[in-house]
């Protein structure tokens, strides 16, 4: 399998597209920062103009088909993703080689993407059918129609994955839509949206995957722009709320989270429930935004915990994702870990224990590369840095608490609100305490990813966002509720 630099451009009115200025970037690899992976065009702010003038004049003719024609396009245009077996091996290889994460993880990615056209196409006679009231006082049609033109913009993190949470509800409800990819990791992601947009009609899917500067405010400035689902960085979203109020456009914002996992006196803690924790911390670097960030372990069960957790984190190996044998690969950029390192940093200078764990595969690579071994922190203080922001890597701390009122009040004790989860073998104790988090989500025994119903509705609490992505809710985000009324008697 070849690993020669990879180029792509930008996919504007259904054809690749270089950038204006003709100017490109390189994506390198982090776990060996020398090497180019590939290169993409830098798009700028006419790029981004042409984007959103394909997706208008696009849009009149998909708003108008049925909502099971739609689905039909869709569940075609989505086949080509899962027939290929040699095809997806090669994206898979070339997101791990751009990105970091392990191959296994790159998988899941790749697979969820195309799950996820499933649920939306399923619900095309459910979006098909109106709500009546017969008067008095009137006679009233209650139908839905798209907003038009949907920015989604998606992080370096997650991209695949999050592309498939927003952009098949989006088409499904007759929007047609410009993404907007990381410039860290937007290889494999555009060479799968082009092969999405191949069959579905030029202008529906358009993408660009330049850094926010050399785009500016386009993306959520632009008149013709009518909704924004945004996931990312709180101040991001902030800026977006600010650049999208001058034209009162829809906003869905999935930001930051510092999820709490709260751990009850009777939880189970055997190798199974242990592995659990190590995935929902360490998943992935740690870098998701519904990983665990903070555990809250009753005191009865803290040196028990503390013992089989590190013993389960220790086992993490560390290294090049291509290697088999790796279980977490570097972080992925430079900028993040250094971020990562700080508060490593900041959490010794406060004289918490910290421990770096886990196996290092290869001495030189992780020199050389953006890799940080997975880090547990205790004897910290509740309102420690670690404790109190986003690592967004491999490092969690771990406190005490001693009655259920005192977890729950630790675990709110956050500007984010995005996921939780508590562990315990009573279920109405168990659901007692989810319905007193403050978060958009929460797991029982389990976090994360893995534990993800997407049928459910996600998103935030607080400084977590605004709106929700999955579920019914989800696709109802990017649709505009209409009402037909007339005299009583008269429609019905």
């Amino acid at each position: 399998m070849s690993d020669a630099p990879v180029e792509i451009q930008n996919i504007i009115d259904g054809e690749w597209r270089p950038a204006g200025s003709g100017k490109t970037y390189d994506v390198n690899n982090p776990a060996h920062p020398a090497e180019i992976v590939g290169r993409a065009a830098l798009a700028g702010q006419g790029d981004v103009r042409k984007a959103i003038e394909a997706a208008h004049r696009a849009y009149p003719a998909w708003a108008a088909l049925s909502y099971q024609e739609r689905a039909e396009r869709l569940r075609a245009a989505a086949a080509p993703l899962t027939s290929d077996e040699a095809w997806l091996q090669q994206m898979v290889r070339l997101f791990t080689r751009e990105h970091g994460k392990i191959l296994k993880e790159s998988a899941i990615e790749f697979s969820r993407f195309g799950d996820r056209f499933a649920w939306p196409i399923a619900q095309a006679d459910r979006l098909s059918e109106d709500r009546h009231l017969a008067g008095p006082p009137q006679d009233t049609i209650i139908t839905r129609q798209p907003r038009g033109v949907a920015s989604q913009i998606v992080p370096w993190n997650w991209p695949i994955s999050l592309l498939g949470v927003k952009m098949p509800p989006a088409l499904m409800t007759g929007n047609t839509v410009v993404i907007k990819l990381a410039e860290q990791s937007p290889l494999a992601p555009m060479q799968l949206l082009k092969v999405l947009a191949d069959g579905l009609p030029s202008g529906v899917i358009n993408v660009i995957a330049s850094p926010p500067a050399e785009i500016g405010d386009e993306l959520i400035s632009n008149p013709m722009v009518r909704k924004i689902s945004f996931t990312g960085s709180i101040r991001a979203g902030k800026h977006i709320m600010k650049v999208a109020a001058d034209t009162l456009k829809a906003v869905t914002l999935e930001l930051g989270g510092n999820d709490a996992a709260i751990v009850l006196d009777d939880a189970e803690l055997d190798e199974a429930a242990l592995q659990k924790f190590v995935s929902g911390c360490f998943m992935s670097s740690g870098q998701i935004c519904m990983a665990v960030k903070r555990i809250y372990v009753h005191r009865s069960r803290y040196k028990e915990f503390v013992d089989g957790f590190t013993n389960a984190v220790d086992r993490i190996v560390v290294g090049d994702g291509l290697d088999p044998d790796v279980t977490m690969g570097p972080i992925n950029n430079e900028r993040q870990l250094q971020v990562v390192r700080d508060l490593i940093d900041d959490s010794r200078q406060a004289g918490a224990t910290v421990r770096e764990l886990g196996q290092i595969a290869d001495p030189d690579t992780y020199r050389d590369g953006y890799f940080q071994r997975p880090v547990v922190v205790t004897d910290c203080s509740p309102d420690a840095r670690i404790v109190l922001e986003e690592q967004f890597g491999p490092v969690v701390p771990i406190l005490t608490y001693d009655s259920d009122d005192e977890a729950i009040a630790l675990a709110n004790n956050t500007e984010f609100g995005l996921c939780s989860s508590v562990w315990t073998e009573d279920r109405d104790r168990a659901v007692s305490m989810a319905r007193r988090l403050e978060a958009g989500y929460t797991y029982i025994n389990g976090h994360g990813p893995l534990a993800q119903d997407y049928r459910g509705p996600f998103g935030g609490f607080k400084q977590s966002g605004i709106g929700r992505v999955l579920g019914v809710e989800g696709m109802d985000e990017f649709m505009e509720p209409h009402s037909i009324s007339a005299p009583p008697g008269w429609l019905f």
